[in-house]
């Protein structure tokens, strides 16, 4: 009887969750359901395996709606009509066009409002749903003429009427409207939940033919597709064997040039390997990844493979990844193995500048009909909750923003509205808020992707499926991450600009000889690395520092327990006491000496735990892996993680390993398995970061002027403006006869780009750029005005920023002379002159010029001083220290000027707040604070400025910081 449920992927519609919304059929004993979401099919496979489970009957289709109006039900007869359904509602969403009001879709369902057709003008596989309410409307017609044509018509919208004030809030909330402003045809009908059946049977007693048509269009209904079962491109060539053959001629041919002939070792790891590829069907999806890495390569794209594939030699031999997994000791089934149960992956790193491309070229390799970004959804998640809440509630915001900053109090407000907000807020909160896009996966299906999912087209311009990851997974696509970042975008331009600079070609790809360079290792012992990828911020470079790095193994480490939850667990400083102690380790068992040793008996990755359950335990690698994924949280309940434990613990007995010692291994690995971070991801950084290294070793100012060209990094522009002088560059203000829209290079002299002006236009740049290219270099200051046709706004910025400077006058004069131009020019000549007229001479007076009025002009046009910013101080700078003296200043009290760079807040086990700075100092130095909680709470810090800070200097592993017990603010010159 319910051929119209909605679940909340209708979004900000719907109150129900998909297990929910089963729960409550199967509670209510019934036997056949149908999932119709707004416009979507979003959540359709989970709603298909719940009620197979419940063993109830799923049915598939959407409710159809144009804007506010709704048009008619659809649902699928099988699964050729999903399709169907799949591709009618991404043709009219991709194309952002209206729903037609008759559609023509075979197998399919099409189910009218009351009143919206005639009867008898319905086609063979259209009906009309009548309402309960509606009933008595059916005693002035004759319904019983065209039996077959009615049904019962129930929506299912919320589960109670607490519920239907919720979908009130969310009707609001989708409207941006306030809960008194709604009206009857915004929301759902009062009665949307799940009548009872009796109720129902009742209500339609006097029309069995309704009822009893109701029940013949579900019984024709069915949904046969199996879930969890491969739905990928089966093949990359023409068969099987095929891709089998072609992926072990490509990968022996690549083992020669990795490995050289006669690497017995290697050898055998390959043809391992591709059994297990072959095993596993996974031919076509190495190919696949393969033909877009050959893509890339031919377009010149830098790239990064990583992710779990970074285990595989077969990878590394294609030369998709640039990790040995040898040299390594990297496990293949970390990546794939007879006994996993979820799909692995690649994840492909590019350029930010070059990701669309290599997406377009995987949408036009494999056809639109077949491929599809990975959707994902935005939830409703705390605080966000309360300020959408208190607008439709007509909430003031300095009422919201007490009540965000109050919400978890013990005791609940007095106000009757503020206890309603969170009550609903609570009620809402992990519900789904709109449809969004994964970060990187797309899907490549054998079937026309519509069998599984209807599509969107963000303002990107890629089709967009509307299922998530984990459904994914669930229907048996297996996605492949075409991630950016903007690390690879510095290395692709700083190779452009070393050629263009210097004439000399870099190959970036000699990642061995980097690893051995002696500059390089001493670049990243002195933890230099401002600007290069995963290793410049201040906890980065302290570690580095920490652990005296200038090798890749130690890099590799340190990529790992840097993050999070290594850092977080305490095993951070547990791997850096041993490293400086090597010989204080207490290893429980000889054999976790063997076996942790490199990483002095610190389990520091995920494939440790692989390593220790397989030589330690004696499990066989699948198993080792499934343990692994287990305790890091994944399968827990999984049947066969009891199993392997059991296992686990048998086989240490077999072995003779005390009981104590057993369960010490298996405490150590379980909870280390929970912020364990895989060794290849940390190997895969390692290789860019010391790309990266070797540029900024050998070619600096390249180097930043790529970094500030990208946008990225882990400080502000200013801050890698500092390095670029450091590294001997001499910085000039934009120009309009030498600057480029970004930052530009000649030798050693650096021109800052037009795109850092504030309030400069785009359009007004390019106007510039392409008179310049067209007729030349500007003449003098009418030649400019008259052909960049520039406004007095824009030329007053231009001027002040310094970017007129070719015409040998001073600001003032320039200003002066510029807008008597703009007043006394009543047009621009449309085209050039043929004789340039001689420009009117004015005598002025002499403009008085303050020294840092340039400075104060690019902080305010720019964000900052081209010059020295200290210069700008109001400091007398007595009885300062200097960072480079601290080595011999450990343990005393000092006073020391610094430029605030970045601060990181850290909450405290009491609850307080601590805080790490970083700063500079006049000497261009870096200086880490220490500001502890009664610190902090005196001398906050804020976002910027420069300080006079006071304090003890600490020293812990060879890093120098300066324990902060006191600041002042220094203001600035006028």
């Amino acid at each position: 009887m319910y051929l119209n449920c909605k679940t909340y992927f209708s979004y900000r519609y719907g109150t129900i969750g998909t297990q929910e919304l089963v729960d409550m059929a199967k509670a209510k004993k019934v036997k056949a359901l149908a999932l119709t979401n707004i416009n979507s099919t979003a959540d359709a496979w989970d709603f298909v395996e719940f009620c197979r489970k419940a063993q109830i009957k799923p049915i598939v289709g959407a409710e159809i709606r144009n804007g506010q109006e709704m048009l008619y039900i659809l649902l699928a007869k099988n699964d050729a009509g999903l399709m169907h359904i799949n591709r009618f509602i991404s043709l009219h969403l991709m194309e952002k066009q209206d729903f037609p009001r008759m559609p023509a879709l075979k197998e399919v369902w099409v189910i009218y409002t009351f009143g919206s057709r005639q009867v008898d003008e319905l086609g063979e596989n259209e009906l009309m749903g009548i309402r309960m309410s509606q009933l008595i409307k059916l005693y002035k017609q004759a319904p019983e003429k065209h039996p077959e044509k009615w049904v019962v018509w129930q929506p299912v919208t919320f589960q109670n009427r607490t519920y239907y004030n919720l979908h009130k809030i969310l009707r609001a909330i989708d409207l941006n409207t306030l809960l008194t402003k709604l009206g009857p045809d915004d929301l759902a009908g009062e009665d949307e939940y799940f009548t009872n059946k009796l109720e129902l049977w009742n209500a339609y007693a006097e029309y069995p033919f309704i009822l009893k048509q109701t029940l013949k269009v579900m019984d024709s209904c069915a949904i046969s597709m199996e879930l969890y079962s491969d739905k990928n491109k089966k093949y990359f060539s023409s068969s099987k064997e095929d891709d089998r053959i072609l992926l072990e001629k490509l990968a022996l041919e690549g083992m020669k040039v990795r490995y050289g002939e006669g690497n017995t070792l290697a050898l055998e790891r390959v043809k391992k390997e591709l059994r297990i590829i072959h095993e596993l069907n996974f031919n076509a999806y190495f190919l696949i990844v393969l033909d877009v890495v050959r893509y890339a390569q031919s377009r010149g794209f830098f790239y990064v493979g990583r992710g779990s594939g970074a285990n595989s030699i077969v990878a590394y031999c294609l030369k998709i990844t640039d990790v040995d997994p040898i040299k390594l000791d990297l496990y293949f089934e970390r990546f794939l193995n007879p006994h996993r149960t979820s799909p692995p992956d690649f994840d492909m790193d590019f350029s930010w500048q070059d990701r669309d491309e290599v997406i377009d070229y995987i949408f036009k390799r494999y056809g639109r009909e077949h491929v599809a970004l990975l959707g994902m959804y935005s939830t409703f998640q705390g605080r966000a909750i309360i300020r959408e809440l208190g607008k439709v509630f007509g909430l003031p915001k300095p009422e919201i923003d007490q009540l965000v900053r109050h919400r978890k109090d013990a005791c609940p407000p007095e106000d009757k509205i503020q206890r309603a907000i969170l009550r609903y807020g609570a009620m809402m909160q992990d519900f789904p808020n709109y449809q969004s896009i994964h970060p990187g996966g797309m899907l490549i299906s054998e079937a026309p992707i519509y069998q599984y999912t209807a599509m969107e087209r963000p303002p990107k311009g890629f089709n967009t499926a509307q299922v998530d990851m984990f459904l994914a997974e669930k229907i048996g696509l297996f996605k492949l991450d075409i991630l950016s970042q903007r690390g690879l975008a510095h290395i692709k331009d700083t190779v452009g600009l070393i050629k263009e600079n210097r004439g000399v070609e870099v190959d970036i790809r000699k990642v061995e000889e980097f690893f051995n360079d002696p500059k390089v290792a001493d670049q990243i012992r002195r933890a230099d690395t401002i600007g290069c990828f995963y290793i410049e911020s201040p906890a980065m470079r302290q570690l580095l520092t920490k652990l005296r790095c200038d090798d890749y193994l130690t890099l590799v480490a340190a990529s790992s327990i840097i993050r999070p939850g290594v850092s977080q667990s305490g095993m951070m400083k547990q791997y850096i006491e041993r490293f400086h102690h090597p010989d204080n380790i207490p290893y429980l068992h000889p054999k976790m000496k063997e076996l942790l040793e490199e990483t002095y008996g610190v389990m520091v990755y995920q494939e440790d735990v692989i390593k220790v359950a397989h030589h330690f335990a004696g499990l066989d690698m699948g198993e080792a892996d499934i343990l692994r994924r287990a305790m890091s949280g994944k399968y827990r309940s999984h049947n066969r993680f009891k199993l392997i434990e059991e296992k686990f613990f048998a086989n240490c007995k077999d072995k003779g390993y005390p009981d104590e010692i057993s369960r010490e291994v298996w405490r150590q690995m379980e909870s280390f398995g929970g912020y364990s971070f895989s060794k290849a991801h940390s190997a895969s950084f390692a290789v860019e970061s010391y790309q990266s290294l070797f540029l900024k070793t050998y070619y600096p100012m390249e180097f930043m002027v790529a970094v500030i060209n990208n946008f990225g990094g882990f400080y502000s522009t200013r801050f890698y403006f500092h390095e670029l002088k450091k590294a001997g560059a001499k910085v000039f203000p934009p120009c309009v006869n030498e600057g480029q829209y970004l930052t530009s290079i000649r030798g050693d002299e650096v021109i800052v780009g037009f795109v850092h002006i504030q309030n400069l236009e785009r359009k007004t740049v390019s106007r510039i750029l392409e008179e310049r290219q067209r007729h030349g270099a500007y003449v003098g200051l009418t030649d400019f005005i008259e052909r960049s046709k520039v406004d007095a706004e824009q030329l007053n910025i231009l001027i002040r920023v310094g970017a007129l400077r070719f015409t040998g006058m001073e600001k003032k004069e320039l200003l002066w002379h510029a807008n008597f131009k703009h007043k006394r020019m009543e047009k621009v000549p449309s085209r050039e002159a043929i004789f340039a007229e001689e420009p009117i001479d004015f005598s002025l007076p002499r403009f008085p010029k303050k020294p840092l009025e340039d400075a104060y002009d690019e902080i305010e046009l720019i964000g900052f001083s081209l010059d020295d910013p200290f210069k700008l101080v109001d400091d007398d700078r007595q009885g300062l220290s200097y960072v480079m003296e601290m080595p011999q200043l450990v343990g005393k009290q000092v006073c020391m000027l610094g430029r605030i760079v970045t601060t990181k807040p850290v909450r405290t086990v009491r609850g307080d707040y601590m805080a790490f700075g970083t700063f500079l100092d006049e000497k261009g130095d870096w200086l880490d604070t220490v500001h502890f909680p009664p610190v902090l709470k005196k001398y906050p810090l804020n976002s910027g400025g420069f300080y006079r800070l006071y304090g003890k200097v600490v020293e812990e592993f060879g890093v120098y910081a300066l324990k902060v017990s006191a600041l002042r603010n220094v203001g600035l010159r006028k």
